[in-house]
């Protein structure tokens, strides 16, 4: 296959111009190259753990002791 015919099959699969799909640069992939990534992400993933956001973010600004309400009784 050549990158022409990779650039047609692709613009025909998605309905995107040819010119787009050329300026995105699809390539073919070595099926015998295991970890191939032609752009690498060493990042670590971006997600967010709410339950351990929410219990630092509640800090309460002023102590109040626990089982007691003033003013009642």
């Amino acid at each position: 296959m050549t990158q022409q015919d990779l650039d047609n099959a692709v613009a025909s699969a998605t309905g995107e111009d040819l010119h787009a799909i050329r300026k995105r640069g699809f390539s073919l992939a070595d099926p015998l190259e295991v970890d191939f990534d032609p752009e690498p992400d060493n990042q670590p993933p971006q997600t967010v753990d709410w339950d351990a956001w929410e219990l630092e973010s509640n800090v309460s600004l002023f102590a109040q002791p626990f089982g007691r309400f003033p003013g009642l009784t």
